[in-house]
């Protein structure tokens, strides 16, 4: 029931990404450390997404939208729309996916 995100062991998803998960029954949250300059690139998959930046600055692109998230800013993607972004500075992010993603459980 309870899990100490310290503990768990960080995969790098791709250069510049790494990620410790936390799945449940239906949602996966993702805590990422980002190195500054690392693209994650345009992509899509059927969860629908909820991204927050908790420190640092992330240029997000969802469909034809961009922004730069700071602390504060939340981006909600729908399921299957094309998203992708290059973190400006380090980053520290939260993602929140429903269904669980599958292609994270390592």
């Amino acid at each position: 029931m309870f899990q100490e995100i310290d503990q768990i062991a960080p995969v790098e998803i791709i250069n510049g990404y790494k990620a410790k998960f936390i799945h449940a029954a239906t949602m996966t949250m993702a805590f990422w450390e980002v190195t500054a300059g690392a693209a994650m690139p345009v992509h899509h998959h059927e969860n629908e997404q909820i991204s927050q930046v908790l420190e640092g600055k992330f240029e997000l692109t969802v469909g034809n939208e961009r922004k730069v998230l700071e602390p504060g800013l939340v981006a909600i993607i729908p399921s299957n729309v094309a998203h992708g972004g290059v973190a400006i500075t380090d980053c520290k992010l939260l993602d929140i996916f429903s269904p669980v993603r599958g292609d994270y459980k390592v």
